[in-house]
């Protein structure tokens, strides 16, 4: 498990799961409400390999319908999971174990096929320096979680919002007029400490990064030799400017790109190129 990937706090989430399960149950479920009452044990169990995350998540939409629930994590957040194994343990009232269900197998089953697929980008380059990180390519209102399930699988977090860091991309360039005017506009008007991020898909431009005293560079979507080129003349300059790689990151260009020498590989992949990992609920007999 990556031991930083922590939750938003308990007062956003319970927020987040509150408008998603009144999606779900409406008016009330019909069902349930009309069939069951008492108590009952219950497990999850996946239907596929691959590596969990949102079990404190789920765990939390089933005390906010009856705090009485007791949910037991069989397995760690982050670990490797095979095809049949028990991952929970639940008891707690019919009622609320059967209305929570979707909810919270949907949440664990969307972070945990993010976390798996994430994992896989991560091994790739795990010997080398370099770091992965996700990007704001994300599905509207899930962000939080999908970026906490990148950090489950051993990912890096990038800005988790336009107000995290200022980000000069190509469409700024061109309305500021270059970037050296981008640069000189944008550190007049943000708050300090925020850092300014440069996109740049040219030496020349990566020069002019430098020259303006950008704190990060972005290389986009730079062929591997002009990629080397860059970060050879931005340690020269400044050691101390971070050099990001983005842009055609898959599975079998990632290690290429970060043995340029890159501090981090950013892509949307993870998140954008995932699958949900199969998990089900089963009442104990």
């Amino acid at each position: 498990m990556n031991r930083t990937a922590t939750l938003p706090s308990q007062f956003i989430l319970d927020k987040l799961l509150q408008e998603w399960l009144l999606e779900d149950i409406g008016r009330g479920d019909r069902t349930t409400q009309s069939l069951i009452s008492g108590t009952r044990q219950a497990v999850w169990i996946a239907k596929e390999n691959g590596v969990i995350a949102g079990l404190p998540i789920a765990e939390r939409v089933f005390q906010l319908l009856n705090a009485s629930t007791v949910f037991t994590p069989i397995v760690q957040e982050g670990e490797a999971v095979q095809k049949g194994q028990t991952i929970a343990e639940i008891q707690g009232a019919y009622d609320a174990l059967l209305t929570g269900e979707r909810v919270a197998l949907n949440l664990a089953m969307r972070l945990s096929g993010i976390a798996t697929l994430t994992r896989r980008y991560v091994e790739k380059i795990e010997d080398l320096p370099t770091r992965l990180t996700d990007t704001r390519k994300t599905t509207p209102g899930l962000r939080v979680l999908e970026k906490y399930a990148t950090r489950v699988g051993g990912a890096v977090n990038h800005r988790m919002g336009l107000d995290d860091a200022a980000m000069i991309k190509d469409n700024h360039i061109v309305a500021a007029g270059g970037i050296g005017a981008a640069i000189a506009q944008v550190r007049a008007n943000i708050p300090y400490p925020l850092t300014i991020e440069v996109e740049t898909e040219t030496l020349d431009m990566v020069e002019q990064a430098l020259e303006h005293g950008a704190d990060i560079i972005m290389l986009d979507n730079m062929p591997l030799e002009m990629m080397r080129q860059a970060v050879e003349m931005i340690r020269r300059k400044n050691d101390r400017i971070r050099v990001e790689a983005s842009g055609n990151v898959t599975l079998e260009t990632l290690r290429s790109i970060a043995e340029t020498g890159v501090d981090f590989i950013s892509s949307s992949a993870p998140i954008t190129r995932s699958t949900w990992l199969d998990l089900s609920m089963r009442f104990k007999a």
